[in-house]
This record gives structure tokens, C-alpha cells and sequence, in this order.
């Protein structure tokens, strides 16, 4: 069984983890293998479970002992569960806890760009994508709109932060991605990507660009989209290696969309299956 402590000290270290550590401290990035994430919300940390990774300690709201998070608890037995009223919660962390639970837990090691791409058709590449809002949005836009899997390059925002997690709805433990290292993007992992039978499609605005609609594009059978960071977008460099580049036509004088926007109707276009 859990172990239950109500709190009644707002500094034991204990506690640190969810109030006073950065997501850089708990990314820990000079011992990754001892990095930290939280998992926000009842349904992403069963979503978290499911996918196997394993729990450290819970911070929820009281009444969530014998309600929403009775099933999680019975998942994760001899592990600290600390707990307190909601106004509480949320004076210590600072924030206010969606549906009143976290739950911080180990991070895995990183797949390798073999195993992510293995057996794939579709994989999403995110060059440079910083807000991990954004990078949450594309997660879950991925995992619902049949892509098998996601590359990101070593400046975007990590999967495991805190907010991307909890706006990707967990998705980030359903669908398989890796970072990349800063000498593999991009000549390396496109060389390995052509080697595999990908074509690569960069979605940006160039006098080149086709339609997302355009048949020729649509028609591959293996497909790497590739999506730029926010503002500047992709690289002219990664434009011209990659065999095609791509646009959404747009109205009302409007020329581009939220890149999290932008990669659903991507998805959704270039995902469709025979």
C-alpha cells in the first residue's frame, strides 16, 4: 500500500521536486540516466504507467485518495504519496494542479533513431521546436493522426517537460521519438532516412513549395515531415535537402499557421492510410 503523509512542512526536501526544482535540474543532463519528469493529471499518469515507466513519489489532493486516484495508488505501492487540501497544494507548488494530482517519475533511456523509424511510414521531425507547449500540441496531434513516430532535434524543447507532457495528454508515452544528437541533424539522419526509403517533405513558404495536397507527395510511401521552429521556421539549409517542400494554401491574406496548427492539418493530409 502507498504510504500517506500529509504535509505539514512546505520546506522538507523531500518536496523539492515539485516545488523548487527547474526542469533542467530534473532533466539532469550530466546524469540523464538519474533524470526526473512529472506527469500531471489522473490520465496521463496512467498513460505514464502504461507505457512502463516507473513512479518516485505522488503530491495529490486529499480527496482524491478514495476518488480519481484510487486506482493509481494501487499501481504504485511503497512509494511516498504526499498529500494535502487543494489551496495548499497549490500555495506550494505555485500553480494549480489540473484534476489535483502529480506524480514524478523516472525517465527512460533514449530510443535509437533505428528503433523509432523501424517499420514506420510517417515520422515527424521537429527541428528546433522551443515551447514545449507547442511541442505537447504536435504530440498529440501525431499520436491521433497516424504518425509512428517523432524525431526532435537536440535545441527543441524536451517531451518530458512538465507542460508538454500535460498538453500532449500523455500522448508522449504512446507514440515513439528520440532527440537527436547536434551532429546528426541534418546530413546524418537524412542520409540514414533515404537509406531507409524515406522521402523528406519541409513544410515551409518558399516559391517552390507545393500544395499539402499535391498526389505526388501524398503518394509516398515513406514520409518524414519535417517542422521548423517557431518564427524563423526551418533552416534554408534543411529546405534544400529535403526532396520536397511544402505549404497550406491559406485565405484572407493570412500566410502561415501556429507550427502545432500546422503539423494537424500536415498529420492529417499527408497520414492518410490506403
Amino acid at each position: 500500500m502507498a504510504d500517506i503523509i500529509e504535509i505539514t512542512d512546505f520546506h522538507a526536501p523531500e518536496l523539492d521536486v515539485y516545488a523548487r526544482l527547474t526542469e533542467g535540474q530534473l532533466l539532469n543532463r550530466h546524469e540523464p540516466e538519474k533524470g526526473l519528469f512529472i506527469a500531471e493529471s489522473p490520465k496521463v499518469i496512467q498513460r505514464a504507467l502504461d507505457a512502463g515507466y516507473l513512479p518516485v513519489s505522488i503530491l495529490m489532493e486529499k480527496k482524491h485518495i478514495k476518488g480519481e486516484g484510487r486506482e493509481i495508488l494501487a499501481r504504485c505501492k511503497d512509494i511516498p504519496v504526499f498529500t494535502a487540501e487543494f489551496d495548499v497544494l497549490t500555495q506550494l507548488t505555485g500553480f494549480m494542479l489540473t484534476r489535483g494530482m502529480l506524480c514524478v517519475m523516472r525517465r527512460k533511456k533514449l530510443l535509437s533513431l533505428d528503433t523509432v523509424c523501424a517499420g514506420a511510414r510517417r515520422i515527424v521531425v521537429l527541428e528546433d521546436v522551443v515551447n514545449p507547449t507547442n511541442v505537447g500540441a504536435i504530440f498529440r496531434s501525431a499520436a491521433g493522426l497516424g504518425m509512428d513516430g517523432i524525431l526532435l532535434t537536440a535545441a527543441s524543447s524536451n517531451p518530458l517537460y512538465r507542460r508538454a507532457v500535460r498538453v500532449s495528454m500523455g500522448t508522449v508515452f504512446q507514440i515513439p521519438w528520440t532527440i537527436l544528437e547536434e551532429d546528426q541533424w541534418p546530413e546524418s539522419c537524412m542520409k540514414k532516412l533515404r537509406e531507409w526509403g524515406f522521402k523528406t517533405a519541409a513544410m515551409a513558404l518558399t516559391p517552390e513549395s507545393v500544395s499539402i495536397g499535391d498526389p505526388e507527395v501524398e503518394k509516398e510511401e515513406k514520409l518524414a515531415i519535417v517542422l521548423g521552429t517557431e518564427g524563423e521556421g526551418l533552416a534554408k539549409s534543411t529546405i534544400a535537402r529535403c526532396d520536397y517542400t511544402v505549404q497550406i494554401p491559406m485565405s484572407h491574406g493570412v500566410d502561415s499557421l501556429n507550427v502545432a496548427a500546422a503539423s494537424a492539418v500536415a498529420f492529417w493530409e499527408l497520414g492518410k492510410r490506403e
